[in-house]
């Protein structure tokens, strides 16, 4: 598996192209990255979302139309793709596959695993591609997603977090901003985040 990354646009969205077994995962395209994803791709299959927040979804459309390829979202967050009461101007784009909580798909015997962590969005899911977990905004290294925006919940970001204490297995974590992690290295500090949410 090679994992490519860029961070995109002004809030540093980290946009990935995971290629594995011949085949391109682009996540969470932000803004302005369709240039940079379609330089990078060479048989693309799917768009995936981590969530519905603007900064991750911004070229989901462009590259729907350009590539010709399903976009897979998190259910609870599709509305968040028609707008956004911070950027007016996000183009609005439509999931193919409406994903729901925990579901898992094959792609030509490669699973891919989304996993519901609720909290900074409703829908908000981490992506599981073999030894990686890709977190969007739920976790970063020594942090977690805001939930003082709407929708969030800090209640459902405890009750994802007590989840996410409890995983047996380690994965390399690649988050919505800033650099990797592991789940063993942020288990460790999840009792803070819940005491202090």
């Amino acid at each position: 598996m090679k994992i490519k990354t860029r961070a995109m646009g002004e809030y540093q969205t980290n946009c990935y192209i995971v290629s594995v077994n011949e085949m391109d995962f682009i996540i969470d395209p932000g803004i302005g990255a369709t240039a940079w994803v379609i330089q990078n791709v060479k048989n693309p299959v799917a768009i995936l979302n981590t969530h519905g927040h603007f900064d991750h979804v911004w070229s989901n459309a462009e590259l729907q139309e350009k590539l010709k390829i399903p976009l897979y979202t998190p259910k609870e967050d599709v509305m968040l793709l028609k707008g956004s009461s911070w950027s007016p101007d996000l183009p609005p784009s439509k999931p193919d596959i409406e994903v729901e909580p925990n579901q898992e798909f094959d792609f030509n015997g490669l699973k891919v695993k989304f996993s519901h962590f609720p909290g900074h969005t409703p829908g908000c899911s981490t992506i599981e591609i073999e030894d990686a977990m890709f977190s969007g905004d739920f976790i970063f290294e020594r942090s977690i997603g805001r939930t003082d925006f709407p929708y969030s919940s800090p209640q459902e970001m405890r009750e994802s977090l007590e989840k996410f204490k409890k995983l047996t297995y380690d994965k390399t974590i690649y988050p919505g901003h800033g650099g990797t992690t592991t789940i063993k290295q942020e288990q460790q500090y999840s009792d803070y985040w819940i005491a202090n949410l």
